[in-house]
């Protein structure tokens, strides 16, 4: 007789805690790139805050030319330069490190011209259709039926305006015609 084969409780898979450490480390690697842009930007600001307590430092900081100055003092100040020197080449290995794998993750995607993300205002809009093509034919094409629809609402408000200075003229008289009657 025969023993059959030891089988895993789990259909042949790992463990559910195995599995979800797995998860876990595949999400890990996996950073969304807009989080890797707000923790490059917040990277940049803490570069620049770091630069301008550097100069603000380096401004307070007296040269020995002869004036007499507290070693102690000096000797805080200095370290206290070369910990936020240390500081800042931290930050910009970080920094390089956030702009490889954006780029990394952005390796595969089709760069998009930068001259299609600048919206244009021309008055007829044929130098930029014969640069573009048919995407901004269509847009030119919205731009100029705005430009229609606004103009017909600027005539409305206009002709609106009109009816009203004429009530306005007519209750007038009215009123006064009956103020005279009085």
């Amino acid at each position: 007789m025969t023993t059959p084969p030891l089988v895993s409780p789990f259909g042949g898979q790992p463990p559910p805690q195995q599995q979800q450490q797995q998860q876990q480390a595949q999400a890990a690697r996996d950073v969304n790139t807009a989080s890797l842009c707000r923790i490059g930007q917040e990277t940049v600001q803490d570069i620049v805050l770091r630069t301008m307590e550097i100069f603000q430092l380096l401004r307070n900081m007296q040269l020995p030319n002869g004036v007499t100055y507290h070693p102690n003092t000096h000797q805080d100040r200095l370290g206290k330069l070369q910990e936020h020197l240390r500081t800042l080449s931290v930050l910009f290995r970080k920094l390089r490190l956030v702009y490889d794998k954006c780029n990394e993750n952005c390796a595969g995607l089709d760069p998009i011209p930068p001259e299609q993300l600048i919206p244009f205002v021309e008055d007829d809009g044929s130098k930029h259709e014969d640069r573009s093509g048919g995407q901004s034919r269509s847009a030119s094409e919205e731009r100029r039926e705005i430009l229609e629809v606004n103009k017909k609402l600027k005539q409305k408000n206009q002709h609106l305006k009109q009816i009203m200075d004429q009530l306005r003229n007519l209750i007038w008289e009215i009123n006064s015609m009956l103020a005279v009657r009085s």
